[in-house]
């Protein structure tokens, strides 16, 4: 790729025409997210897009350009949600690190990459990237953030991964069966059947990574397990990658009884998002007192995600961001 800069626009050269068609989108769709978004005209003229705008809007968008080609010569695809992931990631750099400075930091560009049986899963953000690293790095790991960041997803992927690699026998999900604002009433069936409404994010995310048939029979020779946090009670989890996914609703009794579970050669991941407790009016959210008391304690890491990390449909991050600007102002 070279650049050029004329008074009155930003040309951009790229000498694969093919990953050019990609870059541009279907009907450039692609190119009229980034005009919309960052108020410039994008034309093309052979394999060279000439970008028009006020300066700034222009080196963002070249910027932007830039980093998806290079996402595809490594042959990976560019998605809308790609293309709105380096919109919003290039805003402001808020989004890639912790609220209070200790999140560890990645350099923009450096890859990783977590193998599972059917896909090569790859954190898209700075703070996805931090996560992860995280994650192999330490024993015990909190993401913290709003729903769709990819916090149970990636924590899944790895364990799919160490799992994989032989460096841990087992698989462990959990989740507190709290309903989400609803009384749900008696639910029919056995025991498993009763709880598997609660779990099914956690399936969702299993199913993504493993062949249905080898999952399926993990599940049944229990190698791979997913229940409900009052199962852990009483149990001593070694050489297993243990997740909590919504640990917002964990009383303090339950992250304590959770948390206290770990055992020699194992790894526990604690997700939750802060803005969706469930528990009854006045009982504490147990992530909230593991937050405070557990600072401090090394080889537990805290990764913290924001609205600029959502890799869902894009309306989501709007809707976080709505929301978050709302509670500040009330």
């Amino acid at each position: 790729m070279t650049l050029d800069q004329p008074a009155q626009e930003l040309v951009l050269e790229f000498p694969d025409n093919r990953l050019l068609i990609d870059l541009c989108g279907p009907y450039d769709s692609h190119l009229t997210a980034i005009e919309s978004a960052l108020e410039v005209q994008i034309v093309r003229r052979g394999n060279v897009l000439a970008v028009m705008g006020e300066d700034a809007a222009q080196k963002r968008a070249g910027e932007v350009l830039n980093a998806l080609y290079l996402r595809l010569e490594t042959g990976k695809d560019v998605e809308p949600a790609d293309v709105d992931r380096e919109l919003r990631m290039g805003n402001s750099a808020e989004g890639t690190g912790s609220r209070q400075g200790d999140q560890l930091e990645m350099p923009v560009g450096n890859r990783i990459e977590i193998k599972t049986r059917k896909k090569l899963v790859e954190p898209r953000t700075d703070a996805q990237k931090a996560y992860v690293q995280a994650l192999f790095d330490n024993e015990m790991a909190f993401g913290i953030g709003p729903a769709g960041t990819g916090k149970t997803y990636l924590a899944v992927a790895v364990g799919v991964s160490m799992f994989i690699s032989g460096h841990v026998d087992r698989i462990i999900l959990c989740r507190p069966a709290v309903e989400a604002g609803e009384r749900l009433g008696f639910l029919p069936g056995t025991q498993e059947e009763k709880v598997d409404p609660y779990m099914q994010p956690l399936y969702d995310a299993l199913n993504d990574f493993l062949p249905g048939k080898q999952l399926a029979k993990l599940k049944e020779e229990k190698t791979i397990e997913i229940a409900p946090l009052a199962f852990m009670r009483g149990r001593t989890l070694s050489r297993a990658f243990v997740v909590l996914d919504e640990a917002q609703n964990a009383t303090t009794m339950q992250m304590k009884m959770f948390l206290t579970r770990l055992g020699e050669g194992s790894r526990m991941v604690i997700t939750g998002d802060r803005t969706q407790i469930d528990l009854p009016r006045g009982v504490a959210s147990g992530l909230w007192d593991a937050e405070r008391l557990l600072k401090s304690i090394p080889n537990i890491s805290f990764n913290y995600f924001t609205s600029k990390d959502v890799v869902r449909h894009p309306l989501v991050a709007a809707i976080i961001e709505a929301y978050e600007a709302d509670a500040e102002s009330a």
